[in-house]
């Protein structure tokens, strides 16, 4: 009835060709809404969720301002300790819903500069999420959030696929690289050897136009440098004879001596150290036997690395040597001084049986010079002399 008695007057005036001055001057808050009893009861609560009063006369900017306190309140991402995802849920759907009632209500006779401004307000709520998700997608902010993640994951598959298109043509110019230095140092020792062996051949031809070949012993006489092996290559054994004969040795068999001075050394510390220590130990002997196993184990490690390093370069599989152990070289120093031990008491043992023999010899001996005495004496007596 009320809203029917509003609408008259305007309707006479516009059939007479006047338009009211009261309906372009009345406020934002009556315009948005006709009467009080026409909000239902779901409206109303959607108000009191966004804290506003339940009769419906809060403007677009008033609801506004009331849904972005309760976001920073409620949304899970604000950070503050009343963050509830729940409650910023309901927030959200009243807002919207306040936003829907509040576009079917609006008056269509938006002339003055309020009605822009509450217009351009409204718009810009509209699509502002579009301004979210780099502008990709279109639909539901889910749809579009699915949407801008799928983009997300395609852009990062082809950096993915550049970097290792990247990664490759550096590795290639580097092997390129390293081929082309290769080759230039293969190149270098070639000429090198090329001209060694050129010098060595103009020496040789020198020597012989001056004779310094004819006087050698043996010349002309087959050589005699392969009686113990008949089967060897003459080339190999001269190559073999000269490289000793100037002091050069291959690698492998210099780290061949190498360890096994090393492992000597280290079998004569334990065993040594073992030898100064009792049978069976005490606990302070104990003790020291542990220290020096700790610090022979360090020589081990050491060693085992240049037996990794011999397998490498030995020329036969079955020269390969393996591993050193602590255990074993420690069991090893204990049977070494166990049998020492022993020996050194059978020394012992025969030495004291030596120095019986030769007492009692030396004893025997004594007494048959007294006895050969006292009866010559006991002759003489009886003979009168």
């Amino acid at each position: 009835m009320t809203s029917s008695l509003l609408l008259l007057p305007w309707r006479r005036g516009f059939h007479h060709g006047r338009r009211p001055l009261l309906s372009s001057r009345r406020s934002g808050a009556s315009r948005w809404f006709s009467s009080d009893g026409q909000i239902s009861r779901s409206l109303q609560e959607s108000y009191r969720v966004l804290q506003l009063p339940a009769e419906g006369r809060s403007s677009p900017a008033e609801v506004r301002a009331a849904y972005l306190r309760l976001a920073k309140l409620y949304h899970p991402d604000c950070g503050e300790p009343t963050a509830d995802a729940g409650l910023f849920a309901r927030v959200e759907e009243a807002y919207r819903a306040v936003l829907a009632h509040q576009s079917k209500t609006r008056q269509p006779d938006g002339a003055t500069d309020d009605d822009d401004e509450d217009k351009t307000r409204g718009a810009a709520l509209q699509h502002r999420h579009y301004l979210s998700y780099e502008g990709v997608g279109s639909g539901t902010p889910s749809q579009r959030e699915r949407q801008y993640r799928q983009v997300r994951v395609d852009r990062a598959a082809e950096q993915v696929l550049s970097y290792r298109q990247r990664e490759h043509e550096r590795a290639a110019a580097a092997d390129g690289a390293l081929a082309e230095r290769d080759a230039r140092q293969r190149s270098h020792k070639i000429k090198i050897t090329q001209a060694v062996e050129r010098l060595v051949e103009d020496l040789i031809q020198e020597s012989m136009a001056r004779g310094d070949f004819r006087n050698l012993s043996g010349a002309g006489k087959p050589l005699n440098k392969f009686q113990h092996n008949p089967y060897a290559d003459p080339m190999t054994h001269n190559l073999n004879r000269i490289l000793i004969d100037n002091g050069y040795q291959p690698p492998w068999v210099v780290t061949q001596r190498d360890i096994r001075e090393g492992a000597a050394r280290v079998r004569s510390r334990l065993l040594e150290g073992r030898a100064r220590l009792g049978d069976p130990m005490t606990p302070a002997e104990r003790r020291h036997w542990e220290r020096l196993c700790g610090a022979v184990e360090e020589e081990l490690a050491k060693l085992n690395k240049m037996v990794d390093d011999y397998n490498l370069i030995v020329p036969m599989l079955g020269m390969q040597m393996v591993h050193f152990s602590l255990a074993r070289e420690a069991a090893r120093a204990q049977r070494v001084a166990e049998q020492r031990r022993a020996e050194l008491l059978q020394v012992r043992k025969e030495e004291r049986e030596r120095r019986k023999e030769e007492k009692k010899r030396a004893n025997s001996a004594g007494r048959t010079p007294a006895k050969r005495r006292g009866l010559v004496s006991w002759m003489q007596s009886l003979l009168g002399y």
